[in-house]
Order: structure tokens, then sequence, then C-alpha cells
């Protein structure tokens, strides 16, 4: 007998706060189940030692995560100095002890400016990145290394939030910064730069593009509803696709051109912004999707639909 699909239809962003022990996939499949909705993905994942903002797009806001995905993250990380590990952090085997009691707030100092701005970075073995089809944390949990070209990332900043000496001193960092930025990497290079290795002990994502904290709701929240079945409830936490793309300029366009762009045509228009992304409205306001203002001063469609 064929099994009846209950699954509901949703659509909307929940941003989750994701508790420590979870990777991001396991938590998606948790929400997605206690939502009952047929169609849900996350934006961006997080380790499974990380909590904090998870942004899961549900239904029709799916066409939207991509934009999620390319935007600037914050974190607040608690850094271990003297002690190194396999994976970067405290879910790691420690490869190497060294005393960090020399370490203090003015070395800290000096060396924070290195890992600002534009710089180079090398992913970890242990990342969900893929060589010839098979994820690089597979191949370190088999033995094996292999050559990863360095990638540009921008951290735009990086703060010393407090600090505890010691032969194991404890380095609370806040870092804001681009897309594919490994948090363990910038802790064990500042490690490798005071001279006595450091992994990351505690990580927090306080932010990805537009939702924070604020916005975040815990697994332990949702699920009291489930299980109350309170499902209006639990839609109250949906916020709109349109969130996710606030901080893209908007563009009012008649329905007609509205129209044009959503079969796949380039419309021209008076008076439109500078070159780039842009968030597309109808007459009314109503989100209708993304474009881009091109250099001949037409807008091109680039993720049209109903949100």
């Amino acid at each position: 007998m064929k099994r009846r699909n209950n699954a509901r239809r949703v659509d909307g962003i929940l941003v989750l706060d994701k508790p420590p022990g979870l990777t991001s996939n396991a938590a998606l499949q948790r929400v997605k189940g206690i939502y009952f909705a047929q169609k849900a993905g996350h934006t961006g994942s997080l380790d499974p030692l990380a909590t904090g903002v998870l942004p899961i797009c549900f239904g029709e806001a799916t066409k939207w995560s991509q934009f999620l995905l390319d935007s600037d993250k914050e974190y607040l990380t608690t850094v271990c100095l003297g002690v190194t590990t396999d994976t970067g952090d405290a879910d790691g085997t420690v490869l190497e002890e060294r005393s960090a009691a020399a370490v203090d707030v003015a070395a800290i100092d000096a060396v924070l400016p290195r890992f600002r701005g534009e710089i180079e970075q090398v992913p970890p073995m242990y990342s969900a990145l893929k060589r010839n089809g098979v994820p690089l944390y597979e191949l370190a949990r088999a033995g094996q290394v292999v050559e990863r070209e360095a990638r540009r990332i921008t951290v735009y900043s990086l703060e010393r939030e407090g600090f505890e000496g010691g032969e194991r001193a404890s380095l609370v960092l806040r870092v804001c910064a681009s897309k594919g930025t490994y948090i363990r990497v910038v802790a064990e290079d500042i490690g490798a730069a005071l001279g006595c290795g450091a992994h990351v002990a505690t990580l927090r994502r306080s932010r990805a593009g537009p939702f924070s904290d604020a916005d975040a709701v815990s697994l332990d929240v949702l699920d009291a509803l489930r299980a109350d079945r309170a499902f209006e409830e639990l839609d109250s936490f949906l916020l709109p696709a349109s969130r996710a793309l606030g901080h893209l300029p908007e563009l009012r366009l008649a329905e007609s051109s509205c129209y044009y762009l959503s079969q796949g045509q380039a419309v021209t228009v008076a008076n439109l912004p500078a070159p780039g992304l842009v968030r597309i409205a109808g007459e009314d306001g109503s989100f209708r999707g993304v474009g881009e203002v091109l250099d001949d001063r037409r807008v091109a469609p680039r993720r049209m639909g109903a949100a």
C-alpha cells in the first residue's frame, strides 16, 4: 500500500538557534520533521560543536538560499591557546601541547591585525569541501592529507573580547567575515603566530546575513509546540523570504516589467540604481524576486518567483 504523504506546504525562513552536538543537516531534518514540511534546506553549515544562527528556508524561500550562503557572518569564539588538535576544535584529538603562559594582551593585539582585511586562507582537511567527489573530512579520517589551494577571504573585523592568561590561556574573539571563512583556521593561525598553537574551544554564530541572535528560536521551543500540534504558533516564527534580501536596493517596477522578468526577459527601465543586484518589487511593493542592473541600463532576471 502506498504510504500517504502528510507533509505540509510551508513557506518562509526559520532562524534556528542550533544547539551543540548536531550537524547542520541533522538540525535541518529535525526542524523539517517538526513542521511536517515538504521542502526545506539550510543556508550554510555550522560545525557540530558550534551553536547559533542557522537560517532554514522552507518551500518558496529555498529559491533565495544562495543569497544567504553568500552573505557575511559574525561569530563569537573562545580560543584555547597552547593546544592544537587535528580538527582545529575541541572535538578533535590533541596533536601538541605547549605553554601559553608567556602570551599576554600586548602580544595578542600585536598579531591580530595580520588577520584582518583580505587574506589567504587554506581550508582545513576536516571540512565538507570535496576532492574528486569525496568530502575532505572523510579523507582526513582515513589518515590522508591532500593539497588544498588557498582561498581569498575577507575578515571585516577581528576584535579581542576577553583574555585569561595561563598555561592554557583563553582568548575570546568576535569575528565578522565573508562566506567561506573557517574560524578554526583563524584560531590556528593566531596560535601559530603567537608561537603556542591554538584551537577553537567554543563557537557561536551570532549573525548570518540579515539574521541575528534576536531572530533565533531554539529546538526546545519548537519541539514543545510540535508536541502540542500548535502549528499556528510554529508558523508565526517564519520570516518572509524577502528578509534574506534586505541588504539589496529595492526596485519597484510596473506589472508589465515584472511579467517579462518572470518570463526570463530583460527589461529597459528609467532611473535605475547603479549596476548590481536589486530586490524586485511590484508597484504595490510586493516582493517578486532578484534582478541585476546591467551596464547597459537594463534589468535582467536572476531569480524570480513568488515568496
